[in-house]
């Protein structure tokens, strides 16, 4: 692929103290266009973005899957449009510098759509909770159960070629987004791998795992989703 159009979204929620961070760190050479979701902060999110360079758009319904679908359609009307769509998150959990890993296989043919696995990688102690581990696992071996996809992570960290990306006709709102995405690229026959992606504790707390009811929503969500589409 000759010099790819790369956008990347990032969907926050109240991250004032972290956004920077993330912007920054994403390589430039690499990527065309940051686009930060501001998914109804209550913070400063949208103005430190913005000076960090980021484009950045409004959200007003919270929901992890709202706020991407809303940079896609940005995505969709965007002159030139990308070849490659990047997910990070906003919480600087994850390393932005490694972006250039996550595409290789896409820039290489190799794949439609690339998942950085934290599984692969090196996670920082406490980075992720147990609940998190245990519902990644149980996930994943569903997936392979009834999908019969090898997958270790449903990391937030991923890439996938615009036009597959489109094909997927994505709609969960919320938390079942990531794990609807390796569903349906299954189903799909997509060429999807992982590649190892670190990992460390996040900036603020977590709106999903850093509480009860986010961890139990969540977990309902991704399960009832992989059943779903079955």
């Amino acid at each position: 692929m000759a010099r790819p159009e790369i956008v990347v979204i990032i969907p926050a929620f109240n991250e004032e103290r972290s956004i920077g961070k993330v912007v920054r760190e994403i390589p430039a050479a690499w990527v065309q266009e940051v686009i930060v979701v501001n998914n109804n902060s209550r913070d400063q999110t949208a103005a430190v973005a913005a000076q960090a360079g980021a484009t950045v758009l409004h959200e007003a319904v919270q929901g992890y899957g709202r706020a991407c679908l809303r940079g896609i359609a940005y995505a969709q009307n965007r002159e030139p449009k990308p070849d490659i769509v990047v997910f990070l998150d906003a919480d600087y959990s994850d390393y932005p510098e490694q972006l250039p890993q996550v595409i290789d296989p896409i820039l290489t043919g190799q794949a439609d759509m690339v998942i950085g696995s934290r599984a692969l990688g090196n996670r920082q102690r406490g980075s992720m909770t147990p609940q998190q581990l245990f519902g990644n696992w149980l996930a994943t071996r569903l997936l392979r159960w009834l999908y019969g996809v090898r997958y270790t992570d449903l990391g937030p960290f991923r890439a996938i070629k615009f036009s597959s990306l489109m094909a997927l006709d994505m709609r969960d709102q919320n938390y079942g987004w990531t794990v609807e995405m390796q569903v349906k690229a299954a189903k799909k026959g997509l060429k999807t791998t992982e590649v190892p992606v670190n990992y460390r504790l996040r900036i603020g707390v977590s709106k999903v795992s850093g509480t009860v009811k986010g961890t139990v929503m969540a977990g309902y969500k991704i399960l009832t989703t992989i059943f779903k589409y079955r």
